[in-house]
């Protein structure tokens, strides 16, 4: 999947658990884990602004675009 999903960094370098997190943005810990995970197919923009308002970010912070053919040429 080209979006790739950053949260646990940014998670690390504020140094907030993933309850805690859970806590800030009203969101369960089994939703929050699947967007960790990047297994989420969406994210709501209300969602997306809680979390980086909780971890003080900005959303490519936690999204990251890598072009398919960028992955393919370095395996």
């Amino acid at each position: 999947m080209p979006i790739i999903v950053n949260l646990d960094v940014m998670m690390a370098k504020r140094k907030i658990s993933l309850n805690e997190l859970s806590e800030r943005v009203d969101l369960t810990l089994s939703n929050l884990s699947i967007l960790k995970t990047g297994k989420a197919k969406a994210i709501r923009f209300s969602t997306l602004e809680a979390i980086c308002k909780a971890l003080d970010c900005q959303p490519s912070d936690i999204l990251e675009y890598v072009n398919d053919e960028k992955i393919t040429t370095n395996r």
